[in-house]
């Protein structure tokens, strides 16, 4: 689904603030709890470092603590985190398609470019592309399109159920980079048809048939693949 682009930006944040408003996106977007802890765990500082960050945050209007004690983007801060990623999956759209760099290079490259990339650039970069609609792992583009309906965790499927992988997740991409040549290697990945072998709630494990063969996957390594399931297959 396409959608208007908001160009309510006003100045860019810094390289530090929009690391912290990327981070925060990405485990807002996977739904998992907004906490100072997990975010400098995700960032790799220490907790008072990131302490002082959401201070000035909070300051400028980007983010706010709820009563549970948990982050949340402002509406303002909604939209410079949707900036930023908009520019990273563009980004690695070229890398991929255009450079022919592989997921995890190009996933680490547009993280470094994504700061010196102008809206023009941006705007152009994605024309010439032919508008896409995810990145290379499937995530959609802010701005442009929304996840797929009905999508769920491939761990949450039952033995004997079929279902199409949708994305992998970008929690999974930042915090474990060789996951994703994992999952490359095994051709989990956007676009292909999967079914569930096996579950073993003992071990934590998920059997997995794709493309002919069975990969077996821990339970939150499942967790990162999300698909839709097919209609009435169990």
């Amino acid at each position: 689904m396409q959608l208007d682009k908001s160009n309510g930006e006003s100045r860019e944040p810094s390289e530090v603030v929009s690391r912290y408003l990327e981070a925060i996106y990405y485990m807002w977007f996977e739904k998992e709890p907004l906490r100072s802890a997990r975010l400098a765990d995700w960032l790799g500082v220490s907790r008072p470092t990131v302490a002082v960050g959401l201070r000035r945050m909070t300051r400028d209007g980007l983010v706010r603590m709820n009563g549970r004690k948990e982050i949340e983007l402002t509406e303002a801060g909604q939209r410079a985190a949707e900036a930023i990623v908009r520019r990273h999956r563009i980004m690695e759209r070229w890398l991929t398609d255009a450079l022919g760099l592989d997921w995890v290079t190009a996933d680490a490259e547009a993280a470094r470019l994504e700061h010196a990339v102008s809206d023009v650039v941006e705007r152009r970069l994605y024309e010439v592309l032919g508008r896409p609609a995810t990145c290379p792992h499937g995530n959609p583009i802010p701005g442009y399109t929304e996840v797929v309906p009905g999508e769920v965790r491939l761990s949450s499927l039952a033995a004997g159920q079929g279902a199409s992988i949708t994305r992998v997740s970008e929690v999974a991409e930042r915090e474990a980079p060789p996951l994703l040549e994992y999952l490359h290697k095994r051709e989990l990945t956007p676009g292909r048809e999967v079914s569930i072998a096996e579950t073993d709630e003992v071990g934590k494990t998920v059997r997995v048939s794709v493309g002919g063969r069975d990969v077996t996957l821990s339970h939150e390594t499942a967790s990162k693949v999300w698909v839709v399931p097919a209609a009435g297959r169990r």
